[in-house]
Formats: C-alpha cells, sequence, structure tokens
C-alpha cells in the first residue's frame, strides 16, 4: 500500500506542499492539477506528414525531476501525441499501476485526464522541427491533470494465490508436497 506522508518544506518563508500519491482504503487518488513526472516508454517520431500517434506508452520519471506528486514505480500511461508547430501536445487517457509492499501488490486500471507540459511550465513539448518530430525517451515531462483521479483498486487473484500459499504450511493443494518417487537413474 502507498505510505501517505506530508513533506512541509520551508523556503524564502513560504510552506509549500508536497504529497506523494494516496492509496487508502483502496483507492488511488490525485488532485486537480496535479503534476507528475514522466517520459515515453520508447522514442517517439513523427515523420513523412504524420501528424498524430495514437497508444503511446509513457511510465514515471522516478525522483530525478521536481513535481507535486510522484507516481507508484510500476505504472504505465497510455496517450496520444499530436504536433502543433514546434511542439509535441500529449494528452493521457489511462493508467495501469501496481504499488507493491513487500511480497503484496495492490492493482489500480482506470482513466486519465492529463495532458504534457515541459518543465518550465510550458504546455506541450518542445520536440518538432518543421514537419518531424521527435522526443527521445529520456527526455522528462511533467503531465498536470485536468481532472482529479480517483481508481479504486483491482481485483488481484495472484495476491490470493499467494495468500493461500503462505497459509498452507506445505499441505493441501496450494502447496503441495512432493510425492516420494524414485529417482529414474537409479533404475
Amino acid at each position: 500500500m502507498i505510505k501517505i506522508s506530508d513533506a512541509i518544506l520551508t523556503a524564502s518563508g513560504v510552506a509549500l506542499l508536497l504529497m506523494p500519491l494516496q492509496a487508502s482504503a483502496g483507492t488511488l487518488s490525485l488532485p486537480k492539477d496535479a503534476t507528475v513526472a514522466v517520459q515515453a516508454v520508447d522514442s517517439l517520431i513523427l515523420a513523412g506528414g504524420e501528424t498524430r500517434l495514437d497508444d503511446i506508452l509513457l511510465r514515471p520519471a522516478g525522483g530525478a525531476v521536481e513535481a507535486s506528486h510522484e507516481l507508484p514505480e510500476y505504472c504505465v500511461l497510455v496517450g496520444d501525441a499530436r504536433q502543433d508547430g514546434d511542439r509535441l501536445r500529449i494528452t493521457t487517457k489511462s493508467l495501469t499501476c501496481i504499488e507493491t509492499d513487500g511480497g503484496d501488490s495492490d492493482i489500480y486500471s482506470g482513466s486519465l485526464s492529463a495532458a504534457g507540459y515541459e518543465l518550465d511550465g510550458s504546455y506541450g513539448i518542445v520536440a518538432c522541427d518543421g514537419e518531424r518530430c521527435e522526443l527521445d525517451a529520456d527526455h522528462v515531462f511533467h503531465l498536470k491533470l485536468a481532472s482529479a483521479l480517483e481508481i479504486e483498486e483491482q481485483d488481484n487473484p495472484s495476491a490470493r494465490i499467494n495468500e493461500q500459499r503462505r497459509q498452507a504450511n506445505g499441505a493441501g493443494i496450494a502447496n503441495p508436497i512432493p510425492a516420494e518417487r524414485p529417482d529414474p537413474d537409479d533404475m
């Protein structure tokens, strides 16, 4: 489960509130206008008259770049990209995240409405030169949420299977003890 912790930083007499992604009672939530640092899973290229890419994959950029919130390490976001002058406009439509805590994992999957911004706060990603756009996979940018995110935890069948195995203590079908059989090489 994601730990909820608020860190209050004081800089130049101004208190800033930085909050990690929140998951409580089986709900993953982020407020409207939250920003998260992301990058493309693979480099994106628009060329030869192509002006749009659908179903691009994004992932969290980790803690290397400052943002108002962080996504779990194991997350994939799906979105679209289209050329608009010298910028690549990126919008998201869904995400799936797996939050791990020891041997347990929680799965969250749902809709996400967010747009890409450069780290300086300007709308769109500077990635185009004429009719060609290229966004390297190591280019980190912010996604800013257009609306609050509230996703309920999904059913996780593997978690139930693992729990049965832990409770079986070597007996039963969840964790069977291998039968004693002669070694075929000894025959």
